[in-house]
């Protein structure tokens, strides 16, 4: 039988999902805990396959993966949970056809970025929005791959205010590599007046001009949903649902604690 599961992450203590050797990995954490229940036997035996890569310290709550296994039954998640560390978890499953490829199947892909609003304009922020969205060639957003398409579709961005952060949420049918934390950059560079749009309609016509862009730091960067429409019935696990929600207040007070250690060695007037 194929399963499919949903997994999130605090990804702050892992150099990225996709497995390397000699390093701490999302999937490599996932593959001992499936092995240790033995619901496979490997991942390539069991066509393990994940919607997506996500880079050192991105994070996620709405990564799928798939694979083969014999024991169903035991391919739950608060069962895999139990072998996994705190800040990886499963919380939903859907048993799939045989052919099901998270990343092939996926009709969009939804991320969220979270950074300081620096006072930037917001109206400015969203004319670029508007600008960026439909289907581009990217190629100055990305990292180049060579003979790879660099033209995607951004269905939606929209960009909200909280306090003194800004949520930005995108989708798109798929993204190219930095592609995310790029637009975040090119975003506040013209919220904050750096840039103008017509600066940003240039940076969309690579044939006719090229600019190098820094990403945005990892840590604000989260994989929220990869959705599929109606071809997949997920079923949640409220146990695992409630755990996860423990260890992450758990988590959220040790960090606001330490954001008040950290502020007590800033020089004070």
């Amino acid at each position: 039988m194929r399963v499919a599961l949903k997994i999130a992450y605090i990804g702050s203590s892992y150099r990225g999902s996709q497995v390397q050797p000699g390093v701490s990995t999302v999937e490599g954490k996932l593959f001992e805990a499936l092995q240790s229940l033995e619901i496979i036997e490997d991942p390539s035996s069991a066509r393990f396959v994940s919607a997506g890569r996500t880079d050192t310290g991105v994070h996620a709550m709405g990564q799928v993966v798939a694979f083969d296994t014999d024991k169903p039954k035991l391919a739950i998640p608060r069962v895999i949970n139990s072998k996994l560390p705190g800040d990886i978890w499963a919380w939903s499953r859907a048993e799939v056809d045989s052919d099901f490829h998270p990343r092939r199947y996926a009709r969009n892909r939804t991320y969220r970025y979270i950074t300081p609003s620096m006072d930037a304009d917001i109206s400015k922020i969203r004319a670029a929005c508007s600008i960026l969205e439909g289907s581009h060639d990217f190629a100055n957003f990305c990292f180049r791959d060579n003979g790879r398409s660099t033209i995607r579709r951004i269905e939606k961005i929209d960009v909200r205010l909280a306090g003194n952060l800004l949520r930005i949420d995108i989708t798109a049918n798929s993204f190219l590599w930095k592609m995310i934390r790029k637009i975040v950059t090119v975003l506040l560079l013209v919220g904050n007046g750096a840039r103008d749009l017509e600066w940003l309609e240039n940076m969309l016509d690579p044939a006719s001009y090229e600019e190098g862009i820094k990403p945005a730091k990892p840590y604000g960067l989260i994989l929220t949903d990869v959705n599929y429409g109606d071809s997949v019935q997920w079923f949640d696990d409220g146990y695992s649902m409630r755990r996860s929600r423990e260890r992450i207040e758990e988590y959220l007070v040790y960090h606001q604690v330490l954001a008040e250690v950290m502020d007590q060695f800033l020089p004070k007037e």
